[in-house]
């Protein structure tokens, strides 16, 4: 499955969320596009839904056509010392989504966490989109789940 390049024009809403707070269709609605992304289009078998989902903020960008961009910021304590988000995607890629999304991650990781320190374990080629945004790499490459990842770390300013 490869997801849409071309120009986006359609108005995007904010919604985050906790676990808890999701509707059947929202969360289901995340999951679709999630395995769509990191399990089928990336050719990669995981346990792509795990225990994190319910320690987190569901943060997506979304219209009458489904999600356009997620991420999930995980609580403290749950994958990291530190708050953490994952599960980045945009559905429309080049589009600004991804930064987008991002940026309202490390907000609520703020806002709502009282965070100043977030992790992320990053795919390696996305290492540019995360360091514009003020993260720095922290570890070396690995291999999670067979795609090249880097553990970057953002501080609040």
């Amino acid at each position: 499955m490869k997801f849409a390049c071309g120009l986006y024009t359609g108005r995007m809403q904010l919604t985050v969320k906790r676990f808890e707070e999701l509707s059947a269709a929202e969360l289901y609605e995340i999951y679709r596009v999630r395995v769509a992304v990191f399990v089928v289009e990336q050719h990669c078998a995981y346990q792509e839904v795990d225990e994190a989902d319910r320690h987190c903020w569901h943060v997506f960008l979304h219209d009458e056509n489904g999600i356009a961009a997620y991420c999930r910021v995980i609580d403290p304590g749950i994958t990291f010392p530190e708050a953490s988000i994952g599960r980045v995607l945009a559905t429309h890629r080049w589009q600004g989504l991804g930064t987008r999304i991002v940026r309202e991650g490390l907000k609520v990781a703020q806002e709502r966490m009282h965070a100043d320190t977030v992790h992320i374990e990053a795919q390696t080629y996305a290492r540019k989109l995360y360091e514009n945004l003020g993260f720095t790499q922290v570890s070396d490459e690995f291999l999670e789940d067979g795609i090249p990842h880097i553990g970057m770390i953002w501080r609040a300013q």
